[in-house]
């Protein structure tokens, strides 16, 4: 397994040697082979490891002897057995890793331990996940606070503003293809645990609507990013956001609504009147398109194709395979029509969960993580598409939650998601937007491409959740 690395500062007196060591890999596969395909954020899963590739290694701090852990930062790619998904880099997924290294480790940190390597330069030291360590995290935020370039890294902060000095972080507890850390209750960084060569949209669609003026995204404050070797557009690792405390997202808002059978239309409203305040923003800040017939019958012929990957992996979604499909024959023959709509950048994987407000009273919602959706290939992520995508995962989200909640789907919940998602669509209006009813081919097409992702997912990771999608795999397919 090949060893190329970049190493930050030098080692301290009595500690593991460089980053750039012989060995370290081969020293710390083993444990890896174990560990990463525990970790939820790994894209993995299912799949056999063959090996790993370290791409950089930088020691953000070294370890002292007999002192306290150090932080070591690794990008490695990991080569699975059997064929990757379309679209997915050679070679395999590539991910970033902050490891504390330590003689041994306090036992509060006992969960975060990933093991002891048998050989090489760490032998015998105590190998943890650095983001679950108070102290480390502290550490990157400091390296955050005073930028600059540390080894194969380079840390930023947007002009006029300021970070706290010695803050610990806490890791939030809801984990997805990111690692999001506290600091105080001030600022929040979000680590990118699966990361793809380029700019992610999560910094550039959030430093774009800063600059626009729009107040529905928090601004970045810092980020951080690895140089590529050879030169090229850096990778983004990190980006460091003011925290909204005392704020619940709108998914546990939605269902504590539906628990107490209450009216969920005027924040449904709202939020509909935030969404298309943002894409409004976006539309300026960045560039648009035109969507006509080539383009519409490139998105059916995708979505056609996912509807076919899905009910070959999931037998269940089959017998309904003529019904959805005839929402993407619908919007391909828009398009030869001479129907055409404009397409902007978008949140791209917009939902409750992404969404946050002040947990009582009526408050402002703020849209966050505009990452998009990270098992897509980020050139498709950072590609202009109907607005009215966004739109239609949050129909979708409405409609989980009404169905996954405590009533089960009963007819008042599915009354309630109804009138929802009709109030949602009047503020996405009354906010600037175009009326999403007024283009019913496009919608219709998104919402049942949306279920047929929700049906692959909760069949791969959720079973029991199966019947949530399939239940609107039921209506759509009948022309619902």
């Amino acid at each position: 397994m090949p060893d190329p690395a970049s190493t930050g500062a030098p080692p301290g007196s009595g500690g593991p040697p460089p980053a750039a060591a012989p060995g370290l890999l081969s020293s710390l596969a083993p444990l890896l082979a174990d560990w990463l395909p525990t970790r939820r954020w790994f894209a993995g899963h299912g799949r056999l490891i063959t090996g790993f590739t370290l791409l950089s290694a930088t020691e953000l701090l070294p370890r002292a002897a007999d002192g306290p852990p150090g932080l070591l930062h690794l990008l490695i790619r990991v080569a699975q057995a059997t064929t990757p998904a379309a679209g997915a880099p050679p070679g395999g997924d590539c991910y970033q890793l902050l490891l504390g290294v330590g003689r041994e480790l306090p036992p509060r940190l006992a969960p975060a331990l990933i093991g002891r390597p048998a050989g090489g330069p760490l032998r015998g030291h105590a190998v943890h996940d650095a983001l679950l360590d108070g102290r480390l995290c502290g550490l990157l935020l400091e390296r955050l606070r005073l930028p600059g370039r540390i080894g194969a890294l380079d840390f930023h902060r947007e002009a006029g503003t300021a970070i706290p000095p010695r803050l610990s972080g806490r890791p939030l507890a809801a984990e997805q293809s990111h690692t999001s850390l506290v600091y105080g209750e001030t600022l929040i960084l979000k680590v990118f645990r699966q990361v793809t060569p380029g700019l992610n949209p999560d910094l550039e669609l959030s430093r774009a609507l800063a600059g626009a003026g729009c107040p529905r995204v928090p601004a970045p404050v810092a980020w951080f990013e690895a140089r590529p070797p050879g030169g090229g557009e850096p990778t983004t690792l990190g980006v460091l956001q003011p925290f909204l405390p005392g704020c619940a997202d709108g998914w546990h808002l939605a269902r504590a609504a539906l628990t107490g059978r209450a009216d969920f239309t005027v924040p449904a409203r709202s939020l509909g009147r935030a969404t298309a305040e943002v894409h409004t923003a976006l539309a300026r800040a960045l560039p648009t398109a035109a969507l006509r017939r080539p383009q519409l019958e490139s998105i059916a012929a995708g979505m056609r194709a996912r509807l076919e990957t899905t009910a070959r992996a999931v037998p269940v979604l089959r017998p309904y395979r003529t019904g959805l499909r005839a929402a993407f024959d619908a919007l391909a023959a828009a398009g030869r029509g001479g129907g055409s709509w404009p397409a902007q950048r978008i949140h791209g994987d917009l939902h409750l969960g992404q969404t946050l407000r002040p947990a009582r009273g009526p408050g402002r919602w703020s849209l966050i993580d505009f990452e998009g959706e990270p098992a897509r290939p980020l050139a498709e992520r950072r590609r202009p598409q109907p607005a009215v995508r966004d739109v239609a995962a949050m129909l979708r989200s409405f409609d989980y939650a009404a169905r996954s909640g405590p009533s089960g789907g009963d007819t008042w919940s599915l009354e309630w998601a109804r009138r929802t998602r009709e109030a949602y669509c009047r503020g996405y209006a009354e906010g600037g937007g175009p009326d999403p009813c007024t283009a019913p081919e496009l919608l219709r097409a998104y919402e049942t491409d949306k279920a047929v992702y929700e049906v692959l997912y909760e069949a791969r990771h959720r079973p029991d959740w199966l019947p949530v999608p399939m239940a609107a795999v039921r209506r759509l397919a009948g022309g619902g």
